[in-house]
């Protein structure tokens, strides 16, 4: 793949050697290859009978999976390399199993509004990064699943300004780093 995304985690050459069709010869072309990859996906988590809850590791593994299977060898499998964010390797399944802790706690005793529980579960899952790629898809995805989970309607992810969208989400994860949630909880209802 020659393009590369602002914003977008780099893929060690082991991870690229996994993909799965091999005819793909640009980044847009992978780009629309994992989007219908995705939609599969998003059509299985739809029609699914289980009511298993987000809020395990592997629903969000088997989610994974399913998100990038036609794409990629390492779907649903916890990342092996460093990257430029997200905890290091050897801590994925521990973090995950607290931020899981954390957000069945924020549930259960009403700790923060629906919307503010999802969009910091969103923050933490995308500060993790378990996953070599696709994490802020995943993410999103998984998300609206929880809102789902719990009577609420799906985030509209900066779709009123599409062409800003990107930028702004980046934006808004980076101040939820330090702790300022509001940009983030504006841009997931914009």
């Amino acid at each position: 793949m020659s393009e590369d995304e602002d914003g977008a985690t780099p893929l060690e050459a082991d991870e690229l050697a996994d993909l799965i069709p091999t005819h793909l010869a640009t980044q847009a072309a992978l780009n629309a290859w994992e989007q219908a990859n995705i939609a599969d996906a998003t059509r299985w988590l739809r029609k699914r009978r289980s009511k298993e809850t987000v809020l395990s590791q592997s629903f969000l593994r088997e989610v994974h999976r399913r998100m990038f299977n036609a794409t990629w060898h390492w779907a649903g499998q916890y990342r092996t390399t460093g990257k430029n964010l997200g905890v290091p390797t050897g801590l994925i399944p521990q973090s995950l199993s607290d931020m899981l802790g954390d957000v069945h706690y924020w549930i259960d005793h009403d700790t923060y509004a629906v919307h503010e529980t999802a969009a910091r579960f969103h923050h933490r899952l995308v500060t993790i990064h378990p996953f070599p790629n696709g994490n802020g898809r995943h993410a999103r995805l998984v998300t609206d699943e929880l809102l789902r989970q719990l009577g609420t309607a799906p985030f509209s992810w900066g779709a009123t300004d599409a062409g800003t969208a990107r930028q702004r989400y980046i934006t808004a994860l980076k101040a939820a780093d330090q702790g300022e949630i509001g940009l983030l909880l504006a841009f997931v209802r914009s």
